[in-house]
């Protein structure tokens, strides 16, 4: 599929206006696409605010950007768990009192392929409770503030919520019977594209300002399956990564930055490479599975995910 609304080379950051007086919000911005998103950003001008886990890679992503864009880059990090609730909750309480606006909320981070069945402190499937419920919490908990921007927020999926069972498992959310660590992956990932559309239903029924795009970096040279997947899978992943079927971090940045930037893009849409097998290649719009935004099942979630973290999220 061959999306040429961004011309043949598709969006690039050569689109990208000034951003100054604009400021992001990335999760997992000190490594792989995050942090190319934040140089594109910061490059243009904007501030960009790094939620993320490790202080020491956060210390060293600041120093190095400040390296290359000069001392007074406005870049920062607020240290930030996703796997941790109360880490989110305090993270959040932070932004909020630091970060008088936020143009976009970049949901970048994310673990994947975790080998065996892992739980967070909360008791959640690692995968799950990182990438969605962490997020899932972290957006209501800032939505106002987004709002007051009319801003955004941004879900980076992945191509992989194809690779499982298509729906959520809601009898066994922490897939005690039947653990797999791409099955499992793929469950995360389309939990945060669900949690996207819906609240892209929510957010219009209450003709709130707020935009909520869904897009995945394709298949991108990133540390996420290197730090995360077992032996065979790092190992493939290693051996792909010196293919035309993998492309750059940077590339693989583009379609978050799009996300968050980028004027008269679609909702109900998942951005992403349009070149070969979806992994690589121009950024436009992509194929999007219908399964991924079935409106029971994503109202379901929603359901779930308010009692799972403990965030009454009224629209």
């Amino acid at each position: 599929m061959s999306d040429t609304t961004f011309g043949p080379q598709g969006w690039t950051p050569e689109q990208l206006g000034p951003q100054d007086g604009r400021t992001y919000l990335i999760t997992g911005g000190n490594a792989g696409a995050g942090f190319e998103a934040t140089r594109i950003l910061l490059h243009e001008g904007a501030r960009v605010v790094m939620l993320n886990r490790s202080a020491e890679r956060s210390e060293a992503a600041v120093a190095k950007l400040k390296e290359e864009f000069g001392a007074g880059a406005e870049v920062s990090f607020v240290r930030m768990d996703l796997a941790e609730l109360d880490s989110v909750r305090k993270a959040a309480a932070e932004v909020l009192e630091s970060v008088p606006r936020i143009d976009a909320l970049i949901c970048n981070a994310a673990i994947a392929q975790v080998p065996t069945q892992k739980f967070t402190v909360d008791g959640f499937e690692s995968m799950l409770g990182t990438n969605h419920y962490g997020h899932f919490l972290l957006s209501g908990l800032l939505f106002d503030r987004i709002e007051e921007s009319k801003g955004r927020i941004v879900v980076v999926a992945s191509l992989g919520y194809k690779m499982g069972i298509r729906t959520i498992q809601f009898d066994d959310m922490n897939w005690d019977h039947n653990y797999h660590q791409n099955k499992t992956y793929s469950q995360s990932k389309l939990a945060q594209m669900m949690f996207a559309y819906e609240l892209q239903d929510r957010v219009a029924a209450a003709g709130s300002s707020v935009e909520v795009y869904v897009c995945h970096p394709g298949s991108s040279s990133t540390s996420l399956i290197t730090t995360s997947g077992n032996l065979m899978t790092r190992t493939m992943f290693r051996l792909m990564a010196m293919s035309p079927m993998v492309q750059s971090a940077e590339k693989g940045a583009y379609p978050e930055v799009m996300c968050a930037t980028q004027d008269g893009l679609e909702a109900r849409a998942l951005y992403g490479p349009t070149g070969r097998n979806e992994w690589v290649g121009p950024v436009g719009r992509g194929t999007l599975e219908p399964f991924a935004y079935d409106k029971s099942v994503m109202q379901r979630l929603w359901t779930v995910s308010e009692k799972a973290t403990g965030f009454d999220w009224t629209l």
